[in-house]
């Protein structure tokens, strides 16, 4: 299964699988887009994985542990979340409108672009 969530409401994702693991933020975004902007890691792992790699690392990832998935918007996190959904991935979030948003409800720091 996969949820939508803002990142308003990520910190409340987290809390519901505490019981599965520690959570992982995969951000999928190129390294040039992750040294303009990048979010705090605030109980929860981040974990730097480009999209294009995901097909050849996604077993470098727990299928049991919680994951929300985090690009620019929100559409390049999506077909992630729904890769790992199809590999079997059982706890997987997609951050709607992404770090652009997470900027605008969670930390208005990290900056747009």
């Amino acid at each position: 299964m996969m949820d939508q969530v803002q990142p308003a409401q990520l910190q409340d994702w987290i809390a519901s699988q505490t019981p599965n693991g520690t959570t992982v933020v995969l951000d999928v975004r190129e390294p040039w887009e992750v040294q303009t902007a990048c979010v705090k890691a605030q109980g929860f792992e981040l974990v730097e994985m480009v999209m294009h790699t995901i097909p050849t690392r996604w077993q470098d990832l727990s299928r049991d542990q919680p994951i929300a998935c985090l690009c620019h918007h929100g559409a390049r996190s999506m077909q992630v979340a729904v890769f790992l959904v199809q590999q079997g991935f059982s706890h997987v979030a997609n951050i709607t409108g992404g770090i652009h948003a997470w900027s605008s409800q969670v930390d208005a720091s990290v900056p747009t672009y």
